[in-house]
């Protein structure tokens, strides 16, 4: 198979891949459903961060984090949530890709527990007021929203989480270790006059003065 570059041996075939890691059992197959029930309500009503997935008309695929104070996704009805768009860097990755491909896909979590919630279904961008300003914060409703038709629903497993050691403090990194995301930044953009140091601080004016 062509198209990868340095790799050479490629599972092109759910047959390849079932001889490899064989059939989910059966609670696995069976623990998708297709609504919001109240399981579901709860995880989402605790949770203050989740990870968006979205692809464009050409299936170019983006992973992009929301995140505010838990419970901050606005949840309608057993089929129906809201995510607000809150000011970012004006990019819109996923709300440019929802505009021309509605499949979306989330993974919700909560801090310390270490299964996930999985949401699948299909997206829109709304403007509906009524709905917004439920989600108002500070005084500031959000100017759109990302709306979500719910088409499956299932909680993933916390093997990923106990690999990773993320909610244990004694695996986190020294402080003074992590990368330098100013540096980063500045490196990645390499436009003249634009140093780690303007980045730092364009970035602090916009943490500390446009969250909302």
């Amino acid at each position: 198979m062509s198209g990868f570059g340095i790799f050479r041996e490629v599972v092109t075939s759910e047959e390849q891949l079932r001889e490899t890691f064989g059939v989910p059992s059966p609670l696995v197959q069976n623990k998708s459903i297709s609504q919001l029930d109240e399981h579901c309500r709860n995880y989402i009503a605790q949770s203050p961060f989740l990870i968006i997935s979205t692809a464009d008309e050409k299936g170019n695929c983006d992973a992009s984090p929301r995140g505010d104070a838990p419970g901050f996704v606005h949840i309608i009805d057993d089929r129906h949530l809201v995510i607000p768009e809150r000011p970012g860097n004006k990019r819109m990755d996923s709300i440019t890709n929802i505009l021309v491909n509605p499949h979306i896909g989330l993974i919700f979590l909560i801090p310390t527990l270490e299964e996930t919630l999985r949401i699948n279904g299909r997206a829109c961008v709304i403007q509906d007021q009524d709905i917004l300003e439920k989600m108002a914060v500070k005084g500031k409703v959000p100017a759109l929203g990302i709306g979500v038709q719910v088409e499956e629903c299932y909680v993933h497993c916390a093997k990923a989480f106990m690999r990773s050691g993320l909610w244990k403090p004694d695996k986190w990194p020294e402080a003074g270790t992590t990368p330098n995301i100013a540096k980063m930044l500045a490196d990645h953009v390499k436009l003249p006059g634009i140093s780690a140091k303007e980045v730092a601080e364009g970035l602090q004016d916009s943490y500390t003065n446009r969250l909302y």
